[in-house]
């Protein structure tokens, strides 16, 4: 037995130095380099690739099948003179034993100078779908074959090629890829990949660095990927823990700025459970930090996304600047500098949802809906609640030829101002004020308002537009193919109520605006001051009116203004419009004295104020003007030009009080006067008000002549009774109407 198994281990190791002799022979005495035709002749039979081999192939046989090649192409048979890829270097081996057993495995893999080249022409192909093809002339038809066809011999799935390999390196590989239909191309240019040992089941170290840049928008990329990747494919799980990506962006929408970028998380694709996950999610880019995690369900299928965000305190203003964009041109230029958003996320390919949604905006907190339920179609829907917000702070900021038309205007309502408050109202009328009173400033993106798919349900505590400021305010507006509906508009204005109804058309060149109102008992004097500051007028304002108007401004709504309306002002008062003075002056010219008392400025209190308006192309007319004032009764007519905020009127005053209630001895209400209608002339800026009302000396004089022919003909009745004949009667009545 010994001497047996002394010849068996003499046997086996005379086999082995015959293999070992073998090896050495065909790696020293067989080059393959002289084969290099035949590689390539086989390369187009069997895989259907054009091979070319400019550099030495270097190899060894055992215990590793170790290649290396050098300077190689490979390119599609349709296309061999334009490679596919190119290499400068390309090393590996294999152990051959285990691969008698179903195992790979590799010592270092190592790849230098890979450039891949991916390329889309104008009529849509990729050059890799023509990768491994034969060309159609080469393509044998399939004889047919009456015969049962035999079942194709599985793989043996029992037996799964075990991966082990020591190492791989990538060095100074590139990557691009050209669309011709678009002109766009993308690029990943000195890419650096190393990894550890690379088992199925076990944690492998990762490192990758690239340069990414794309032209269509010209944008540029420095970036570092690490981390830990782990993947077992007998189960189909891949995982990437402690993943961490950052890197530098900078390009020609940025404007000369860099992003610094980063992002963290725990990375899990299950492919047999169809989910994907991002757990432990932190983002960064400049100073907006956020948190959170993402899950992706139905892989297979439609991908349905889910998650949280958390996104930290930011001054969007400073981060836009950072990123060379413009900050939206608001009315306050500290709006957008506090800003932190809360919510979880749902969504698809072509839609997401921002739901339990909480902003934090400027001090003021929102919760609700954000969503686009289709991101195509740009469908958006909004449902928030909240508890303040100043709309004013985020409108258009005004330009600077509106607020060289608003100064110039206002200079020359304090010119009224100061004439009629300096002469206690003996100065003559103020002209009509013809400066325009409205911005002539783009008011609504056209362009978007046509795209959108809007709506929108917004409920605030308090909401500050256009300087009124209203509680408990609700809005509910859609929108669709360029015409929009505010479907209800409501809240309260001190102890009042309005809500408002209307349409914005922007499908024509030229934007339509439709508008319903109604106001109940609002101060009118908080609803003035958007224009007029301080208002000419207090009290209670209830208006019920329906207006038209076309433009894409302010003054292009108001120069085209339509409408009808109905409105009464209660309990206020007329400030400081000196009104009493005024009736003083008219009637002492009629008791022909002179005034003793100082002019003072005075608030005149009134009961009611009323009348109807018909608007016509910015102007309303008001035909029925009515007042209630303590011991006074005023009626008449007027325009108020909405274009320049001016007023125009004629008013009739019936002294109905006692001559006590008067200042002055001199405008004592005697017989002769008592219930005739003093005539008043109200013209200039509406900031005037009653202020702006002078005694219309012309109709005083017509005034006087009528109460002197009204004494005369009492006294003449007084003293003849009926002995006076009708003639003399009709005779004198024509000598008074002379």
């Amino acid at each position: 037995m010994k001497a047996f198994g002394k010849i068996l281990g003499l046997v086996i190791l005379g086999l082995l130095l015959i293999v070992v002799a073998l090896g050495f022979a065909l790696t020293h005495f067989f080059d393959p380099n002289d084969y290099k035709s035949e590689i390539r002749q086989l390369a187009r039979d069997k895989a259907h690739v054009e091979l070319t081999l400019n550099g030495d192939i270097g190899w060894s046989l055992f215990p590793w099948l170790g290649l290396e090649l050098h300077d190689a192409s490979v390119a599609t048979l349709a296309q061999p003179q334009q490679p596919f890829a190119n290499l400068q270097l390309l090393g590996l081996s294999v152990r051959v034993l285990p691969l008698l057993r179903h195992e790979l495995q590799m010592s270092d893999v190592r790849v230098d100078g890979l450039d891949l080249n991916l390329v889309r022409n104008a009529q849509g192909h990729g050059n890799w779908e023509d990768f491994g093809k034969p060309l159609p002339s080469e393509a044998a038809p399939a004889a047919p074959d009456s015969s049962p066809a035999e079942a194709p011999s599985s793989p043996d799935r029992s037996r799964p090629l075990k991966l082990d390999i020591d190492s791989l390196t990538v060095n100074n590989a590139r990557v691009a890829y050209l669309d011709e239909h678009s002109g766009r191309s993308f690029t990943a240019e000195s890419i650096q990949l190393s990894t550890g040992a690379v088992q199925p089941a076990t944690d492998i170290p990762v490192t990758l660095t690239a340069f990414l840049g794309t032209n269509q928008p010209e944008l540029r990329a420095r970036t570092e990927l690490k981390g830990t990747l782990r993947f077992d494919p007998s189960v189909q799980r891949y995982q990437f823990e402690d993943m961490r990506l950052g890197g530098e962006l900078s390009g020609a929408p940025l404007q000369g700025k860099t992003i610094t970028f980063a992002a963290q998380g725990q990375l899990l694709a299950d492919l047999a459970a169809n989910v994907a996950d991002w757990n432990n999610l932190k983002l960064s880019a400049n100073q907006l930090r956020a948190l959170g995690e993402l899950h992706v369900r139905d892989l297979d299928t439609t991908p349905q996304l889910s998650g949280a965000l958390s996104v930290a305190q930011l001054d969007v203003r400073a981060f836009l600047d950072g990123i060379g964009q413009a900050a939206p041109a608001t009315a306050d230029p500290t709006a957008l500098t506090q800003v932190e958003l809360v919510s979880t996320l749902k969504g698809n390919a072509n839609a997401l949802a921002l739901e339990d949604l909480n902003i934090k905006l400027d001090g003021s907190t929102l919760t609700g809906r954000v969503a686009v339920d289709d991101i195509a179609a740009q469908a958006l829907r909004i449902t928030l609640q909240g508890d303040t917000l100043n709309l004013d702070r985020y409108l258009p900021a005004q330009s600077e030829e509106a607020k060289g038309t608003a100064a110039a205007r206002q200079a020359e309502v304090q010119g009224s101002e100061a004439a009629a408050m300096a002469s206690g109202g003996n100065s003559p009328l103020p002209d009509a004020p013809g400066r325009q009173a409205w911005s002539d400033d783009r008011l609504f993106p056209i362009e978007r308002l046509r795209a959108i798919d809007l709506q929108t349900e917004l409920s605030l505590n308090q909401l500050t537009l256009q300087k009124l400021t209203i509680d408990k305010a609700h809005l509910t507006a859609t929108g669709h193919g360029g015409l929009l509906n505010l479907q209800g508009l409501s809240g309260q204005i001190a102890q009042g109520d309005f809500n408002a109804s209307g349409t914005l058309d922007v499908r024509p060149d030229v934007p339509a605006l439709s508008l319903k109102t109604k106001l109940n008992r609002v101060p009118v004097d908080v609803v003035l001051a958007t224009h007029t500051n301080p208002p000419p007028v207090r009290g209670l304002l209830t208006l019920d009116a329906a207006f038209t108007g076309a433009g894409n401004s302010q003054k292009a709504l108001v120069d085209t203004l339509n409408g009808n309306g109905r409105f009464t002002v209660d309990n206020g008062v007329l400030v400081n419009a000196n009104l009493e003075q005024q009736l003083c002056q008219g009637i002492a010219l009629l008791n022909r004295k002179t005034l003793t008392s100082e002019p003072r400025g005075r608030d005149t209190p009134f009961q009611r104020l009323e009348g109807s308006l018909t608007v016509r192309d910015g102007v309303a007319n008001n035909p029925d003007f009515k007042a209630s004032i303590p011991g006074l009764r005023a009626s008449g007519n007027g325009d108020i030009d909405l274009r320049v905020l001016g007023l125009d009127y004629r008013v009739g005053v019936v002294v109905e009080g006692e001559s006590g209630n008067m200042a002055d001895p001199a405008c004592e209400v005697n017989d002769r006067f008592a219930n005739l209608e003093l005539p008043i002339r109200c013209r200039g800026p509406l900031e005037l008000g009653a202020r702006a009302c002078r005694v219309d000396r012309d109709g005083l004089g017509q005034l006087a002549t009528q109460a002197v022919r009204n004494r005369v003909q009492e006294k003449i009745e007084d003293k003849l009774g009926d002995k006076v004949p009708s003639e003399l009667k009709d005779a004198l009545k024509g000598l008074f109407k002379r």
